[in-house]
């Protein structure tokens, strides 16, 4: 069977887009528009090795080491490195025959794509409880964009599910960094599940290419022969390694963020808009008049994200300094008093 050809996905951060579209916006833009840590996770200096040599093994050997401890990964369960979770989306559906798909969302749209393109038949339901005879189920956990987190009970009792018919669940977890403790599967990692990792959100490094998949070695084994060698550029094999195994930024960054979020929610309800979801990297606001909010943002060089499936939302990510906190807190101001 031929798989469906289709077309590239629309995503946040394309600056360069924008700004064509935009050509009299001012600069520099504020990238509002991903769900990036804006206050990245200052990089040491790496060695000079890192950058001559090939990844050397025993520097991959260490990022796992501080992935495992840092995302409670048991000893029973393995961890792949991969150039990037969005990787990962486009590996795991090659390691299953054709099947029956059930995405829970709405959710990041290229889990459908790569499932899709890969021949399998993917149907989006809007719970659990709606799966049906589903072989493979994805669930983005928090949700990109609604924030939505289902419990590791709860999906502990859906792999469970899956299992008995020799079935898949995917579970993303590229935003659970900051996200309640007990939101995550991987300290208690069923067989029938495979969890996705991104190093470069909560770290604020997108341009590591860095993710993870957590899985039992059923899973790991195809994965590792699908990602091949030297995955992971030997300088990103260092920064993730220090990154992940500094507990006191991460605190301290937990913090920042909260209090980042609050400071967002209360600029977008002054707005008079509604925050209706979210997690610690990104607020998900409701409008009537979301796509003239989005070009009147566009139009003062601060890019948001727009979903074409609903047209009142838009996502906000979180401004990086005072004078893009200002920027942003002007152009809502005005677009208000516009209304």
């Amino acid at each position: 069977m031929t798989a469906p050809r289709l077309e590239p996905l629309p995503h946040g951060g394309d600056i360069d887009a924008a700004r064509a579209r935009y050509p009299d916006a001012p600069e520099p833009w504020v990238d509002l528009s991903t769900g990036i840590n804006p206050h990245a996770y200052p990089v040491p200096e790496v060695t000079s090795g890192a950058w001559r040599q090939l990844p050397q093994s025993v520097a991959e050997h260490d990022l796992l080491l501080a992935a495992r401890r840092r995302y409670g990964v048991t000893a029973d369960v393995n961890i792949v490195a991969a150039p990037g979770s969005q990787a990962l989306i486009q590996i795991v559906p090659r390691l299953i025959d054709a099947s029956e798909v059930a995405i829970v969302g709405p959710t990041y749209g290229e889990h459908a794509a790569s499932w899709q393109r890969c021949g399998h038949r993917v149907r989006e339901v809007a719970s659990i409880a709606e799966i049906g005879a589903a072989r493979v189920v994805i669930v983005v956990n928090p949700d990109n964009p609604t924030g939505r987190i289902f419990s590791a009970d709860e999906l502990s009792d859906l792999a469970d599910n899956l299992a008995a018919r020799d079935g898949l669940l995917v579970v993303d977890e590229a935003f659970a960094d900051f996200a309640p403790g007990d939101a995550s599967l991987a300290s208690r990692l069923p067989a029938s599940v495979v969890i996705l990792r991104s190093f470069g959100k909560a770290y604020g490094l997108a341009g590591a290419r860095m993710g993870f998949a957590i899985a039992h070695e059923r899973w790991c084994s195809p994965l590792r022969a699908e990602v091949g060698p030297w995955a992971v550029a030997g300088p990103a094999l260092e920064i993730g390694t220090a990154a992940l195994s500094d507990d006191v930024w991460l605190a301290a960054m937990a913090k920042t963020l909260d209090a980042d979020c609050r400071r967002l929610d209360q600029l977008l309800q002054d707005a008079g808009l509604a925050v209706v979801g979210g997690t610690q990297l990104f607020r998900l606001a409701e409008c009537a008049r979301a796509p003239a909010l989005a070009d009147a943002l566009a139009c003062a060089g601060i890019l948001v994200r727009s979903f074409p499936y609903n047209c009142n939302w838009l996502r906000f990510g979180l401004p990086g300094d005072d004078a893009q906190w200002r920027r942003l807190e002007t152009t809502l101001r005005n677009f208000q008093s516009s209304v």
